[in-house]
């Protein structure tokens, strides 16, 4: 006979939270990762073309700090998504 374990409507809850914030995350760090590389892209754009070579060069090093960040994150999420 298999052992059941008897969970509180709250820990229901909880768990079914973590959870949504879970797909939250992942949606979050795909949204990160693809606006990290348009921003690059549009700055080397920018840089390149010589429209407008300081904003073209902030752009690419804001979108170099973004993709930093969005792989820290993904290397270490928060404690509520499990792998």
């Amino acid at each position: 006979m298999l052992p059941f374990i008897i969970q509180s409507p709250l820990t229901d809850f909880i768990a079914m939270i973590s959870l949504y914030f879970a797909e939250i995350w992942d949606f979050l760090m795909f949204i990160g990762r693809i606006s990290g590389v348009v921003v690059v892209l549009v700055g080397a754009i920018l840089w390149f073309t010589e429209v407008n070579m300081k904003r073209g060069k902030g752009l690419v090093a804001s979108g170099i700090i973004l993709s930093i960040v969005i792989q820290y994150f993904f290397m270490y999420p928060p404690s509520f998504v499990v792998l």
